[in-house]
């Protein structure tokens, strides 16, 4: 089946009711259901109105990896990670989760994985990135020029800046996980200071009891040794997926078995792979229709 143009099916997971503060069209670009009684949904749209579309209480793990500050373009108006300021990049994330909020159980819970950006500020364009080739970006980056308000090679704090946000709008941080890799790319540009070796993963509760399932870390605690994945469904020109093993971990430590995982930047389709093969129904908003046909083809290989 091809998947050019959004489907007219409904999903369990959207809301019947409109949401009359959006002029927003049908997000649903394709959906599916299996034989063990868990379903798939792909929404095309901005996370941060299709999120407050969601059906109240129908998600149970949030599981996600937005785009890093000034990273990558993925070539898509209105994309999250290229804002003009930090402030503006740490309020799109706080009302993307904001938005969620409403969708999640009381039980639910939310891993939030984020690298972190450097302020250049040498008035010119990056230019090349040997380590990650879909990193080059057109013209003068944020990061590139005047006016950040930090000391210039700053490291800018994008993780943190964002979960104390997160913890300002009353979400509960219970963990601060470390991602480590050990086989990191090196950065030979960088030679007055560590490469960077690993990453966060912020665990997030919307109340104070909530689902966690201790054995789902796999005898390791808040530090995290998990490769990145070499060949993945998500892998592509402009694809950054985080490793399948990361997924599978969170999955297992905070989505009850037959649960519902949310991604509200699901990219190449990482989690939601990943949520189907360990009987988990899942739900993908993405604002590239070009990766929601992509993941919608592939969750028809799979089963």
């Amino acid at each position: 089946m091809s998947y050019t143009k959004r489907m007219s099916v409904p999903a369990a997971n959207l809301s019947s009711m409109p949401n009359e503060d959006f002029d927003q069209e049908d997000p649903l670009y394709a959906s599916g259901e299996r034989g063990n009684g868990t379903s798939w949904t792909v929404l095309n749209g901005d996370s941060k109105v299709v999120s407050s579309m969601l059906a109240p209480g129908s998600i149970n793990c949030v599981i996600t990896s937005p785009p890093y500050y000034w990273q990558r373009d993925y070539e898509v108006d209105g994309q999250f990670g290229l804002e003009p300021t930090i402030d503006g990049y740490v309020t799109n994330l706080r009302e993307t989760f904001a938005a969620l909020r409403p969708a999640l159980t009381d039980d639910g819970v939310v891993f939030l994985n984020l690298g972190d950006t450097y302020y250049n500020a040498k008035g010119r364009p990056h230019g090349k990135d040997e380590k990650h080739r879909s990193r080059r970006l057109p013209g003068l980056r944020a990061v590139d020029g005047p006016g950040l308000g930090l000391p210039r090679k700053s490291l800018i704090g994008i993780p943190w800046r964002v979960a104390l946000a997160l913890q300002e709008d009353g979400w509960t941080l219970r963990s601060a996980i470390i991602w480590v890799r050990k086989t990191a790319i090196p950065e030979p540009t960088s030679k007055d200071r560590p490469w960077r070796k690993y990453e966060h993963i912020f665990l997030f509760s919307k109340s104070p009891r909530y689902f966690f399932n201790r054995e789902g870390l796999d005898g390791e605690e808040d530090v995290w040794f998990i490769e990145p994945d070499r060949k993945s469904l998500a892998r592509g020109t402009h694809y950054a997926p985080y490793p399948r093993a990361l997924v599978e971990r969170c999955i297992a430590a905070g989505c009850p078995e037959g649960g519902t995982v949310l991604d509200p930047f699901v990219g190449g389709g990482t989690t939601m792979y990943v949520a189907d093969e360990m009987g988990r129904s899942s739900v993908g908003i993405e604002l590239n229709p070009d990766f929601c046909a992509l993941i919608s083809e592939n969750m028809e290989k799979l089963w």
